[in-house]
């Protein structure tokens, strides 16, 4: 009899194992497609609207709204329809998003407004790829809550599967910009994720009958015996979930377009945050901690001072914030993910709990993604989310604050002496700059003291943050911020006072000089600066054009406005035009108030809003030059860089016309794919990189790299008498198309001689 039992009790155990293997398995499959078709089909939309980090955020606010859609589809499911008929409903949802197979772009939506993007891109990511996501978006809730009704060993606890579903959206996201991307073409893609999502559904089927036969056909998936939470104390477990969900999906974004505008502008690192959010469920999603509470809370409080004295004093290079800001998302993200594994409920409400966290993630992702931008001139909504993570520590906005004063008054006393010792600071070795580092070395002290405290260390991070708010760099113009769909745009005054300077991120896009050397305002036509000034390759790209066309181009195009400098370069008689994707640089760039090199240089110029693929496509106009500078900050607009967009330059240039790229990045080297493509129309690249001979504020002039594609043995001529060298293509790579990008191979490149 015991050994009957002993078997009984074993081939249980097997049984069990089998199915969590099995349902895990699903579930990884299911993320691993749902992660994987993000920057799949963002990056197919590239052509249609550019590179912009607006496109990934929107994407993420579009995917966290179909994952709430699937969400709340699972619910229902589980809590009002009997298993067996959960099942087959489920079954047929994802066989009609077959018929929506393979993704691509929906037709009928080729050409954006010129307005209203982020609504345009909402409607695009929907008509092309809503149904197949939102299948695959219900799919985990919905095998845990299967994986709960079929009972035996394991079915208490099914939270433990969401870690097998974040592991493979982690998966997704980590091969997709190393594997999928550099080796794979996009309809190659496509292809193989329509297969993969036929292996999921046939996986997605086993396990539904697995639960029926274990479960029950009539029985919900979800309940047994479980009450249905009601009344006040229920609404308000709900709304902690959302809020413990809404802060760590508001910084995802957030962080994403910080990194973006203001450290760098790495397409690659779009995806790092959302991997890191993703494996943060992997890591809190279990009882026992890996990391203690008291290491996180410490280095919590210790970050977020040193991320928001960063903001305010600008103390810390790229190599030391990029590791800073991810870093701190990541423990965020673990104490707030932490904070919702330990007040889950049981299985039986498991579609409400996960419901609930899809609430707050859109919500978040709305604020920061969609309102923020227009809330907002410049990315505050970073360090006011670095505030709301404090909070979500335990403790943090519990008991009377009346009776608080104890607690908070430390923190008032450290806040006090920061102030004064950055003041004396500079008042006794008159170094404003050093005393910023006295500033935020008192903030990381005071907050570190706090650590132990949540409520101190929230009112300290409140006075960091408005300090962020309210001021900009000490001894610096703080400037004006104009924020579009494209980014931030900030203009500024040099230390000096010399210069009126544009800044996209932390790249500047344009400086005019307002002031002479003895302090008289400036007058008379300005002088191009940073790459566009005399004697720089841009401008030797332009003479270069004028030897072979008889002395003088007769039109030019300018991909990318930016301040309108290169209309000072242009001689009487010449016509220019300029293709821009960003109204407010527009605005910018045509205000003399501002900037005078259009209005005193270029008032004929013509200016064509809107992306330069889809305009130029629609002229008829040809060109003796044709100069590509459309780079914000170092983000690459590969779609302006393949096969099909150098075919279409090719129609609208001359037969002498010149082909010029300005490829200025500190993290790409573009000459070898361009030199590739160079060779396949018949032409030959020629590069050259400037020196830089003089400090870049004396004269605010930048040294530019620029590649040209030129054809005859004369163009090649003239273009060496200028300093530029040929570049040899390398064959053994695959040419760069719609369909194919390979950015790891041209970040590689910058080390390489």
């Amino acid at each position: 009899m015991d050994v009957a039992v002993g078997k009984g009790a074993a081939s249980a155990e097997t049984g069990a194992a089998r199915a969590r293997l099995l349902f895990a398995a699903t579930l990884f499959g299911s993320a691993l497609l749902l992660f994987a078709v993000q920057p799949m089909f963002a990056k197919m939309v590239l052509p249609v609207l550019g590179g912009t980090p607006a496109v990934w955020s929107v994407a993420m606010v579009v995917f966290q709204a179909l994952l709430l859609a699937g969400y709340a589809y699972a619910h229902v499911l589980a809590r009002y329809v009997p298993l067996g008929m959960a099942v087959g409903v489920h079954a047929a949802l994802v066989l009609l998003a077959m018929l929506a197979l393979p993704v691509a772009i929906a037709a009928g939506w080729g050409t954006p407004p010129a307005d209203g993007e982020a609504v345009w891109l909402v409607g695009l990511f929907v008509a092309s790829v809503g149904l197949p996501f939102f299948a695959l978006s219900a799919n985990g809730p919905l095998l845990q809550a299967w994986y709960a009704a079929r009972g035996g060993q394991g079915a208490q606890n099914p939270y433990l599967l969401y870690a097998a579903s974040n592991l493979g959206s982690f998966a997704a996201l980590i091969l997709y910009p190393l594997v999928f991307e550099p080796v794979l073409p996009l309809d190659v893609q496509s292809h193989w994720w329509s297969v993969g999502f036929v292996g999921v559904a046939a996986a997605i089927g086993v396990c539904g009958v697995a639960a029926v036969r274990a479960g029950g056909f009539a029985m919900p998936a979800a309940g047994r015996g479980e009450a249905v939470a009601a009344g006040p104390g229920a609404w308000g477990e709900r709304a902690r979930w959302i809020g413990l969900s809404m802060v760590p999906s508001g910084l995802l974004v957030a962080v994403t377009a910080h990194i973006q505008t203001d450290i760098a502008a790495i397409p690659l690192l779009w995806v790092v945050p959302l991997a890191l959010f993703l494996l943060t469920f992997v890591l809190a999603f279990r009882d026992k901690p890996i990391v203690p509470d008291c290491v996180l809370f410490w280095t919590q409080a210790g970050a977020t001072a040193a991320a928001l004295g960063s903001l305010k004093f600008g103390a810390f290079a790229l190599w030391m914030m990029l590791p800073l800001t991810l870093g701190l998302f990541l423990v965020n993200a673990m104490v707030c993910h932490g904070a919702l594994y330990r007040c889950r409920p049981p299985a039986g409400r498991l579609t409400e709990f996960y419901l609930c966290l899809s609430i707050g993630g859109v919500v978040g992702g709305l604020f920061a993604g969609l309102a923020a931008p227009h809330i907002f001139s410049t990315v505050v909504e970073y360090p006011v989310l670095l505030v709301a993570a404090l909070a979500c520590r335990p403790g943090a906005l519990q008991g009377p604050w009346r009776e608080a004063w104890k607690d908070i008054s430390p923190v008032v006393a450290v806040t006090v002496a920061v102030a004064v010792s950055s003041m004396v600071t500079a008042l006794v070795i008159g170094d404003a700059f050093a005393s910023e580092f006295v500033l935020l070395g008192c903030a990381v002290i005071g907050m570190v003291l706090s650590s132990r405290s949540a409520r101190r260390c929230v009112v300290l991070g409140v006075a960091l943050c408005l300090l962020v708010i309210l001021g900009g760099r000490i001894g610096t113009d703080p400037g004006e911020s104009r924020r579009s769909f494209f980014g931030v745009h900030r203009i500024a005054e040099s230390k000096d006072g010399r210069f009126r300077v544009l800044f996209h991120g932390t790249t500047i896009h344009g400086a005019m000089r307002i002031r002479e050397e003895d302090g008289r305002p400036s007058s008379g036509q300005p002088e191009p600066t940073t790459y566009y000034a005399t004697g720089g390759a841009i401008a030797d790209s332009l003479e270069i054009a004028r030897a072979l066309q008889g002395g003088a181009v007769q039109h030019t195009a300018v991909v990318g406005l930016g301040t309108g400098s290169l209309a000072c370069q242009r001689r009487p008689g010449e016509a220019m035009t300029f293709y821009e994707i960003d109204p407010e640089v527009i605005r910018i760039a045509r205000d003399p108030s501002l900037f005078r090199f259009l209005p005193e240089c270029g008032s004929d110029a013509g200016i064509v809003h809107g992306d330069a693929r889809l305009t130029l496509a629609g002229s008829s106009d040809s060109y003796g030059l044709i100069l590509v500078d459309a780079f914000s900050s170092d983000a690459i607009p590969t779609h302006l860089l393949t096969r099909e967009a150098l075919a279409l330059y090719r129609k609208r240039l001359t037969q002498d016309g010149v082909l010029a790229f300005h490829i200025s990045n500190r993290h790409f080297d573009l000459t070898r794919p361009l030199a590739q493509l160079a060779e396949e129309m018949g032409a030959r690249a020629f590069a050259r990189k400037d020196g830089r001979d003089e400090p870049f504020e004396q004269r605010m002039k930048a040294p530019a790299t620029v590649l040209l594609m030129l054809r005859g043995e004369e163009a090649a001529r003239v273009a060496q008498a200028n300093g530029f060298v040929p570049v040899a293509p390398d064959k053994t790579r695959r040419p760069w198309t719609d369909n194919y990008v390979n950015l790891i191979a041209v970040m590689l490149d910058m080390n390489r001689p």
